[in-house]
């Protein structure tokens, strides 16, 4: 209110130091006025239209013709006189009020002007008089006003202050539904106050309206004009911040080209879009839905701004049925206690000289004021309250109202001028205030367009907003059902690209918005646990993503167990392979003095024997979840055990040997390779293996590893070597000793076929060479558990092939052909 204040101070100032000057021209002549100490201002527009002259830069040009009968397309707009009407209501009140501007009355001054030359030739009036000036000490009359109300519409309200700066005029207008978001600039519009909220709020406001329903692909279209672009502009804006992407933007005149309408329509017919933001006035929009509904083209959902989306006359449009469903902000309802019997008694003989509300009067009542007309005549005593006409229909006063306030406004900040009191003003049980850019509180309806009633539309309000309160507090909804666009029932749905489910993420489609993207799986081992993810998210170590993509599960943990198929397989080759070395060992044991047991060195074979099972039982360790100690004694007991048993049988192929020379004349060979020989010869061998073994136990011992590099949705758990040097050694000492052992044997295999000792050993070893050197490289490239199996299935295939070469052969004939087990026979003196 103290802005308003040093306004109409600073007016009045200015108009005090104007130089001398004489009216130059014809004045405008209001439409409604009152003499007062004080006056109040009014510009509205009561016609849709006016008729243009074309200046011939001759003479003079007429003056601008506002009526309803030279404009084919123009009508009366009753809203404008109600606004008029509500500003003298308002000033009655005040006037009739002992509490403001006691000793002063209040008069007005209203304006019709239709277009921009009617605008500014009414505020000039408005500022400097209509009376042609003689005194030339004073151009400023006594009985100018000290603020104007109006006018509606942005654009001649911009074009206004623009002129009366350029012709240095100064005085404080106050809008009631200009709403342009450059009247806010202080720099421009100094004087200029309005009581309707600015676009800025309420395209903000809009582009959370479109964010609250999850559409992030609309369209937009506006005025193409001051209000249209900013109020659009702002929302694009919004909008983008929101998330929201603008599929097309495009501009609009009521009186532009077919060309653009037809363009408009084309890319609103060609667009995916289903939701449209059209920041339009009530003309442009009644022309766009009419060709819409022309071409057929339905099923949008339409958002309005304030500036059509309560507007009555939606209703007389061919395609307002387009509208249907639409929702948008417009300015809170209000009531004005008594406008309406005000309303209702208004009556040409009020203002005599009034044209309009002559001309007003004939169209509502269908007769003639004038004498000698063709239609029926009547002289003013008809009455409004017994016709129903917009006019005097207060259920939306919502427009109104702000008119109401504005003249309230200037009423308390002229009294507070003339009484040097500071007070906010207060009216119709609220505070108004105007903020430091001139603009009022923004507080909004979100209102919703139902069905048509009697040539109305029927609004129901669904939700409010009011950008005082904090964000996130701003918007909230009410509990009613909302009719949507095309019939439909429940919310549209108006997306560039579906929602990217769980296990995917969002990429942006190239030279598109960020709303138009593809749906991307996540790759393995990623996830993404939110929809429309921007990425996918690695999972954990230990962890891998499910085959949704959706969730991280740990890893299965492979290891050849006791419980599987393969498992238990090896496992009882390798215990039959126990249980059949100790059965042999029984029937040696049993038979151990018969010549067959005799003949093969007893002593090697039971140590024999004694390394097979160990061999057989060794291979056990191979399975079950690798640990410390299993992994350290896997390898070195297999090592171990190995080399014990190929140290026995190179110490029999060497007795086999030794045994053959000595029956040679002169020989005796076998004191050099004796029972304590033996036994030297073997701990030798194994020591050496023993020694291998504790080296490698103490550089690197062998550890259970989790191998997460070969198969990525699995967690191998095997045992790394530790030293892959001992590893290796081991082997190639057990290799080496084979060898050896093999070449003794095939020496030995001309031997008489009866002493086929050496025969036996050699196929033995022969296989046992040929199962290992076909191990190396099934051990380097089998994976995982079957390494693992690989290993298992050597020992063991090595172990029974000595098992069956040496031993099994010697048990047929001891159990099957007792006869054959004679000193005669093993010397070969039995004839065949």
């Amino acid at each position: 209110m103290l802005i308003l204040e040093l306004l109409l101070l600073m007016s009045v100032l200015i108009k005090a130091e104007q130089p001398d000057c004489r009216l130059q021209g014809k004045a405008q002549l209001p439409e409604f006025i009152k003499d007062g100490a004080l006056k109040i201002g009014g510009i509205f527009t009561f016609y849709t239209g006016y008729t243009g002259v074309i200046p011939s830069f001759t003479r003079l040009p007429p003056q601008p013709k506002c009526k309803e009968y030279v404009c084919f397309q123009c009508k009366f707009l009753s809203q404008e006189f109600k606004f008029a009407c509500t500003m003298i209501f308002a000033i009655e009140e005040i006037n009739k009020n002992p509490n403001i501007l006691p000793n002063h009355t209040l008069g007005y001054e209203i304006f019709n002007a239709c277009g921009f030359s009617n605008i500014l030739q009414s505020a000039l009036s408005l500022s400097n008089g209509q009376d042609v000036v003689t005194d030339e000490l004073n151009c400023t009359k006594v009985d100018t006003v000290q603020a104007i109300i109006g006018h509606s519409g942005s654009t001649p309200t911009i074009g206004l202050m623009h002129a009366v700066v350029t012709f240095v005029f100064v005085f404080t207008q106050i809008s009631h539904f200009a709403t342009c978001a450059c009247l806010s600039n202080r720099r421009e519009f100094p004087s200029f106050l309005r009581t309707i909220p600015s676009d800025y709020y309420q395209s903000r406001a809009l582009a959370q309206l479109v964010k609250h329903f999850g559409w992030t692909w609309v369209g937009a279209l506006s005025n193409d004009n001051d209000y249209g672009k900013n109020g659009i502009a702002t929302f694009i804006k919004a909008a983008q911040e929101e998330g929201v992407c603008i599929e097309y933007s495009q501009a609009f005149e009521s009186t532009g080209s077919k060309t653009s309408l037809k363009n408009i329509v084309d890319t609103i017919r060609t667009s995916t879009s289903k939701v449209i933001m059209a920041f339009m006035s009530h003309r442009e929009i009644k022309i766009l839905v009419d060709e819409l509904y022309r071409q057929n083209i339905t099923g949008l959902q339409w958002i309005g701004s304030d500036a059509w989306i309560t507007d009555d006359s939606l209703a007389d449009s061919q395609g307002h049925t387009l509208l249907i469903g639409s929702i948008g902000f417009t300015v809170r309802n209000a009531q004005i206690h008594g406008l309406g019997p005000f309303l209702q008694e208004v009556n040409p003989s009020q203002f005599p000289k009034s044209m309009f509300l002559r001309e007003f009067w004939e169209s509502i009542f269908q007769c003639s004021l004038s004498p000698n007309a063709l239609q029926r005549a009547c002289n003013g005593s008809e009455h409004l309250k017994y016709v129903k006409h917009p006019f005097t229909d207060v259920s939306d006063l919502r427009y109104a109202n702000n008119v109401y306030k504005a003249v309230y406004a200037i009423a308390h900040a002229l009294h507070n001028l003339l009484s040097c009191k500071q007070q906010k003003g207060p009216f119709a049980n609220a505070t108004f205030f105007f903020d430091s850019k001139g603009d009022s509180p923004a507080r909004y309806e979100l209102v919703n367009l139902r069905k048509v009633t009697k040539g109305t539309m029927e609004v129901a309000t669904i939700g409010y907003y009011d950008a005082i309160q904090p964000r996130g507090q701003q918007f909230t909804m009410n509990n009613v059902n909302i009719i949507w666009g095309g019939g439909l029932r429940t919310v549209p749905v108006s997306l560039c690209s579906e929602s990217c489910p769980l296990g995917t993420r969002k990429a942006v489609q190239k030279g598109r918005p960020i709303c138009c993207f593809d749906c991307i799986p996540c790759p393995p081992g990623e996830i993404s646990n939110t929809t429309d993810a921007s990425d996918c998210v690695k999972c954990p170590f230990g962890y891998w993503s499910n085959s949704r993509g959706d969730e991280c599960i740990i890893k299965t943990v492979e290891f050849l167990s006791f419980t599987e198929i393969m498992g238990i397989v090896l496992m009882m080759l390798g215990l039959l392979g126990a249980f059949l070395t100790m059965f042999i060992f029984a029937v040696f044991f049993h038979y151990k003095d018969t010549p067959i047991v005799k003949a093969n060195n007893s002593e090697l074979s039971f140590l024999l024997l004694f390394s097979l099972t160990l061999c057989f039982l060794c291979s056990l360790t191979f399975i079950g979840r690798p640990t410390e100690w299993s992994c350290m004694l896997r390898h070195t007991a297999f090592g171990i055990t190995f080399v014990l048993c190929i140290s026995c049988v190179l110490g029999k192929t060497i007795v086999v040997l030794m045994a053959f020379k000595a029956t040679l004349p002169g020989r005796n060979v076998m004191k050099w390779f004796g029972p304590l020989q033996q036994r030297i010869s073997v701990v030798s061998f194994t020591l050496v293996q023993v020694l291998i073994c504790v080296l490698w136990l103490t550089i690197s011992p062998p550890s259970p590893y989790m191998n997460m590099s070969y198969n990525r949705e699995k967690i191998i758990l095997e045992c790394r070597l530790g030293s892959a040097v001992s590893f290796w050694a081991v082997l190639s000492y057990i290799g080496l000793l084979a060898v050896l052992c093999f070449i003794l044997a095939f020496l030995a295999r001309k031997l008489p076929d009866n002493f086929n000792e050496a025969k036996f050993i050699t196929f033995s070893m022969l296989i046992f060479c040929a199962v290992w050197i076909a191990f190396i490289p099934a051990y380097i490239s089998t994976p995982g558990k079957f390494t693992v199996a690989v290993e298992i299935f050597a020992i063991l295939a090595s172990s029974y092939s000595l098992l069956s070469c040496i031993f099994i052969p010697k048990c047929y004939v001891i159990l099957l052909r007792p006869g054959a087990n004679t000193k005669k026979h093993l010397l070969g003196k039995v004839p065949h």
